[in-house]
């Protein structure tokens, strides 16, 4: 893009993107689960922090089985978050901060609870009702096997059987994930309508666009055959390739569906924009969610899980850069969300040796100081690169996964589902801390908090950090007003060969050098330069230390 073309770009193209998640973020009521009115009273710490738009996740009606992405209805506010009413509250209270606002859609499933399910289960075989769904007749003699090999997610098969109105065993119905989340048939064209309507409903109250949760699943592949390769579908492996593609993951049909959604954001004024959550590998197959009449964004998990080596970090950059540049779309950097481990806690591990998944109190725990300390380089390298990111609500505060949550508290379907094989994602979703010497940490007005926050909170907590020069939560205020200044998102990266050795990373990007140091020796600043901030203090003869970032203005 030119220059020009750049200052008229669109906002979404470098925006800074704030997760909210509604349970953990402010608590208004006092009854320990987060709330509409709780966000919209802490907003104003958002405007400070100088992000430019917050994504929520699900506020909807649902039982929340699993924690609202089981919603019964795609267009009103559950009781426990409170009104539609306060989500207007929330969207204009946003806008006059100068916020965005992108909320979450659920296209893939419903909850069990849904109008439109609780029809098909009362509705015969080969009904209409059913045919919104993915309902078969079983295998074996009496229908008694599930009719493929598909597992969930969450552990176990992906496939539920139903008792009939007359009592007897009936067909099956497919859920990718929970028993509670049945999988919508999105060959009907009565989906496409739905979900078409839901995103006009929230446009016209004013939100600003979509973070489409499993954007890559809702079309199965014709016939939905056994999938023999694993015990269970893969997500965002380097195992899924071209000739080795699941059939309940990236088919083809994805692609028609964001079309028509395109279509109904561009109709709107105000730049609405749609982000995907899409496990898909490789980057140039995720590129194509966002060609130009597609999505505008898909998150960048192969950057999310790469490991903390400078050759590897490297190679992904490059990778998605290129990517996303051919098919003219911004590359989306994430570190952290309400499904992966806070990578505070992530990076206190040796590199590549710490997956995605929760850590227990039965696990090998992290090295707290080394995860913190590789988790600011990581975050300041990511918002020096060019495109947009996404923050995860409490990593400005440098907030650790909890990783001793007892067993009796868990409710992740995944630890339910699996027996505890799966440890599940309670663990980066604790209420957040905004008070140290506050109840809950200032979560609520009370001591009540959903989920038990750890002793360590009270250290790590905002009003602690405020004003701290080289607290995590400065860190990050002082990163993306530099940012901005400096037009980091909008700017082109060139890589900096003689910087890019065994133990560091140098790149310029516009008129800011950033160079990264990883495992070995520190290393020297260029001469002359000027240190505009580092993730971490530099040694005492003014070389940067491992594990740090810092960006510099160079002669």
């Amino acid at each position: 893009m030119t220059s020009s073309s750049l200052e008229s770009a669109p906002w979404w193209r470098d925006a800074v993107i704030y997760q909210v998640y509604p349970r953990s973020f402010a608590d208004g009521d006092g009854d320990g689960i987060g709330d509409l009115p709780g966000i919209t009273s802490r907003l104003p710490k958002l405007a400070e922090l100088g992000v430019d738009a917050v994504w929520l996740s699900p506020f909807y009606p649902s039982p929340q089985n699993d924690a609202g992405y089981d919603v019964s209805d795609y267009r009103d506010v559950e009781p426990i978050f409170g009104t539609l009413a306060d989500a207007d509250t929330m969207i204009a209270t946003a806008h006059d901060l100068g916020l965005r606002v992108v909320v979450d859609v659920v296209p893939n499933h419903t909850s069990s609870e849904h109008a439109w399910f609780r029809a098909a289960l009362a509705a015969a075989p080969g009904s209409p009702e059913r045919a919104r769904f993915h309902f078969r007749d079983g295998r074996g003699e009496a229908g008694e096997l599930p009719p493929n090999n598909w597992a969930s997610v969450f552990g176990g098969r992906a496939w539920t059987r139903v008792t009939e109105a007359d009592g007897s065993p009936g067909q099956w119905y497919l859920h990718l994930f929970d028993s509670t989340q049945p999988d919508l048939n999105w060959d009907n064209p009565e989906v496409h309508d739905e979900f078409e309507d839901t995103l006009r409903f929230w446009l016209d109250r004013g939100v600003d666009g979509f973070r489409i949760d499993v954007a890559h699943a809702m079309v199965k592949a014709p016939g939905l055959p056994d999938w023999s390769a694993d015990d269970r579908p893969m997500q965002g492996t380097a195992e899924i390739t071209d000739d080795r593609r699941p059939p309940m993951w990236d088919q083809e049909g994805v692609h028609a569906i964001y079309r028509r959604w395109r279509a109904v954001t561009d109709s709107y004024d105000g730049d609405r924009m749609l982000v995907a959550e899409a496990w898909v590998t490789p980057y140039e197959r995720l590129a194509r969610y966002t060609r130009p009449d597609e999505l505008h964004q898909a998150f960048n998990f192969d950057h999310c899980v790469a490991p903390w080596l400078p050759k590897e970090q490297q190679e992904v950059i490059t990778t998605s850069l290129a990517g996303s540049e051919a098919v003219g779309a911004p590359t989306t950097w994430v570190l952290s969300n309400h499904d992966v481990v806070r990578h505070a806690s992530r990076l206190g591990f040796p590199p590549a040796t710490r997956g995605l998944g929760g850590i227990g109190p039965r696990d090998e725990q992290p090295d707290a100081e080394l995860g913190l300390r590789r988790a600011r380089a990581a975050t300041l390298l990511m918002l020096s690169l060019p495109g947009s990111a996404y923050l995860w609500q409490g990593e400005e505060l440098g907030l650790p996964e909890h990783t001793t949550l007892p067993d009796d508290v868990r409710q992740d379907p995944a630890w339910h589902r699996t027996s505890g094989e799966q440890v599940g994602r309670d663990g980066c979703r604790v209420p957040i801390p905004w008070e140290a010497d506050a109840p809950s940490y200032g979560f609520g007005p009370g001591d009540a908090s959903w989920l038990p926050q750890p002793p360590v909170w009270a250290e790590l907590a905002r009003d602690r950090q405020e004003g701290v020069d080289g607290s995590t939560l400065e860190t990050y205020r002082a990163a993306l007003r530099l940012r901005r200044e400096h037009g980091l998102g909008r700017g082109s990266l060139r890589w900096l060969d003689e910087r890019c050795g065994d133990g560091s990373l140098g790149l310029r990007n516009g008129d800011v050098t950033v160079l990264v140091t990883f495992d070995g020796e520190p290393q020297e600043l260029p001469a002359g330069a000027e240190v505009l901030l580092t993730s971490g203090p530099l040694d005492a003869d003014g070389r940067v230390p491992s594990d740090t970032t810092v960006w510099l203005r160079t002669p």
